[in-house]
């Protein structure tokens, strides 16, 4: 049986940002994961210069080999069927990239042993100790493996009906066709987003180079597939994407952090990213979150590693509540208006170009007043 200081589970953002940072304090690591990378992972997928900063990485160093970094400068916003605005901040302000090269990017950089292919089929703890697979001991685990993160479970996560704030979304991502491109009006540099009608959530178009993701999010499952489709016909049928668009669309699920019950940790144990409900009340954005959990929790556990700190999940715990504020439920797509003024107010807003830039993409979406996750 091999052993290490720390078992991640899950080889997202949120595992391999923990990774790289436990590696390069010395931890010794491993992380398993079921898929093997490269990974289709379908995401609308943009990250902030916030990110890459916590990441120490340079936009054009990750570009090399012709990894899809896509510059965006902002949004255009709209309440599906109004008149909208276009956010431009005037500069670079996000990048557009594809999860299956960003994913494999940070994962082979993390310096972990790396499990991939190997779901985990078994977990128990044992004289302080976790033993997972039977195979792979470890003083503290990380549940890094998304919504449905196996980590999660142990620590009494119950994703489905036990859940019922789950954000669910479907979305597809393809490789347009020169035609395809010619005929897509939205522009790569401003993605396209389009609220639902009661602001439950909201559709987005966005072009990563000669790749096109579309995709709807929303607080409500209830006929949640005949809402994608009816999303579709309406983006179609108003020009806004190819006519052709795929017919396989792929789901996903995820917690906000404002409505999301579960723990944070627990005896020996972490979570992050998704596996812990951490996505951005406003947005649903995951990937900042993620990353940034991943590299608080790889902080606290260092410290107890190198015997410097105790307290270790009571430390990570009142590091994501500084950094990400308390849970605050109602603090979702649809909670800035009372529900009596949404239909008269929200198109009026959202067609505003200062409301448009300073609030949905500079507060909501970007988080631009929030600093970089800082060091030590």
């Amino acid at each position: 049986m091999e052993r290490f200081a720390v078992l991640v589970v899950g080889g997202g953002p949120a595992g391999s940002s923990c990774a790289f940072a436990l590696c390069r304090a010395g931890v010794s690591v491993a992380v398993l994961d079921k898929a093997r990378f490269p990974r289709d992972k379908v995401c609308a997928g943009w990250i902030t210069p916030p990110v890459l900063r916590a990441l120490e990485i340079e936009p054009q160093d990750y570009a090399k080999g012709g990894r899809v970094m896509q510059p965006i400068r902002g949004f255009a916003v709209a309440r599906r069927g109004d008149p909208g605005a276009d956010a431009d901040c005037g500069e670079v302000v996000s990048y557009g990239i594809r999860r299956c090269e960003f994913d494999r990017f940070l994962l082979e950089r993390s310096g972990a042993d790396l499990r991939l292919g190997q779901p985990l089929e078994s977990l128990r703890r044992e004289d302080g100790e976790w033993i997972a697979n039977e195979s792979i001991r470890a003083d503290w685990i990380v549940g890094a493996g998304g919504h449905f993160c196996p980590v999660a479970r142990e620590l009494g996560a119950r994703p489905g009906a036990g859940e019922p704030s789950t954000i669910v979304a479907r979305e597809v991502e393809f490789e347009m066709t020169s035609e395809q491109q010619a005929r897509c009006p939205v522009r790569a540099d401003l993605p396209a987003l389009y609220f639902e009608p009661d602001l439950r959530g909201y559709g987005w178009v966005v072009r990563k180079g000669d790749w096109l993701n579309v995709g709807l999010g929303r607080q409500d499952a209830h006929a949640f597939p005949a809402r994608v489709t009816g999303f579709a016909d309406w983006l179609r049928a108003h020009d806004l994407v190819p006519p052709d668009l795929p017919a396989r669309w792929r789901g996903h699920a995820y917690l906000l952090h404002g409505e999301a019950p579960r723990p944070l940790s627990a005896p020996g144990a972490l979570l992050c990213g998704d596996a812990a409900g951490l996505a951005y009340p406003r947005s649903g954005e995951g990937i900042r979150p993620a990353v940034e959990s991943g590299l608080l929790a790889a902080r606290a556990l260092s410290r107890v590693l190198h015997l410097c700190g105790d307290g270790v999940e009571r430390t990570y715990a009142r590091a994501l509540i500084e950094r990400f504020g308390p849970r605050r439920p109602g603090a979702s797509f649809s909670g800035w208006l009372p529900a009596r003024a949404r239909a008269r107010v929200a198109g009026r807003c959202l067609a505003s170009a200062w409301f448009a830039k300073r609030v949905v993409v500079e507060r909501w979406l970007l988080h631009r007043e929030v600093p970089a996750l800082s060091g030590d």
